[in-house]
């Protein structure tokens, strides 16, 4: 690997490596074992969108991998005042070690990649999420033991987290179903990749997706940049793509739920179901460090 844009470019067994290596990252935070394993090195931080997670996991995992990073807003990029994305790579390059850059468009991760000389991670763009779904694969294995031959389940809007659950979710041999509204489906090149596979299904009932689920996710019904479009999609999604008790009857027992927050409770899910499975919600939440760090040493260790 050379970067990491989007798990349709990822192998199964790149994949496989990643959550490897974050479980024994994970084993080592956890029993006080340093491993410096980036000392010295700088990772840049590009935030076209704000977050709470992304931010704070990259640089709480670049510090204990001995390294720095470093927070460049648009007000503190030329990006924002019209610089090119191929002159910024080629500029950051010659200063950094790394890139993570949380945007809207795919495009410019890809520009990042293709004019920079360093490693390019993808912290979220409107097409996929790749860092928070090896860290939603890596709870599904803590809890669950294995991933091969489960079910996951996915209510709510085609978004970039459906897709990438979608492409990780069968790539480590899950069987995947997705719920969502006419309209609001799982972008056109995920879906053509997902239909190569038996255990894929779209679905518009959610109870039938939800049937046999060894794990159900969803997510806002509006994403960052929707917020003019939160009404109507509400009166869309509205009582029908909700993951709530109802729902769970359809599962099989012991079904996970996973949210990768913010969570609006009482919209894509109750507030009763949030809280019966925050320990594994909030076990996900923490595993955004340990896989990210298991990214940045799989890219930047020299």
């Amino acid at each position: 690997m050379k970067h990491l844009l989007s798990l349709l470019d990822t192998t199964p067994q790149e994949i496989s490596e990643l959550l490897n290596l974050a479980d024994q990252l994970k084993y080592e935070n956890k029993h006080g074992i340093a491993h410096k394993r980036l000392n010295g090195q700088t990772l840049g931080m590009i935030f076209q969108k704000s977050s709470t997670r992304t931010r704070v996991s990259f640089e709480t995992g670049m510090y204990q991998l001995g390294g720095q990073a470093l927070f460049l807003s648009n007000r503190d990029l030329q990006i924002g005042r019209g610089e090119p994305i191929e002159d910024t790579a080629r500029v950051l390059s010659r200063y950094l070690d790394g890139i993570m850059i949380r945007t809207f468009a795919q495009s410019e991760v890809e520009a990042l990649a293709k004019y920079g000389t360093i490693p390019i991670i993808n912290g979220l763009t409107d097409f996929c999420h790749p860092c928070q779904v090896l860290a939603d694969l890596m709870t599904i294995r803590e809890h669950k033991g294995h991933l091969d031959g489960l079910k996951m389940c996915y209510i709510g809007d085609g978004n970039n987290m459906a897709n990438s659950l979608i492409v990780g979710g069968l790539k480590t041999g899950m069987r995947v179903s997705v719920a969502c509204p006419e309209g609001y489906d799982p972008d056109k090149q995920v879906l053509d990749f997902a239909n190569a596979y038996q255990g894929f299904s779209l679905e518009r009932d959610p109870m039938q997706a939800a049937a046999g689920a060894d794990v159900i996710f969803t997510d806002v019904w509006a994403s960052m940049g929707q917020e003019d479009e939160a009404a109507e999609r509400r009166k869309v999604f509205e009582g029908v793509y909700q993951v709530n008790k109802k729902l769970l009857t359809a599962a099989n027992s012991g079904c996970m739920v996973q949210h990768c927050l913010p969570a609006h409770r009482g919209e894509e899910i109750t507030a009763d179901v949030f809280e019966a499975h925050a320990d594994e919600i909030f076990d996900e939440a923490e595993n955004r460090l340990h896989a990210q760090k298991a990214v940045m040493v799989t890219l930047m260790e020299k």
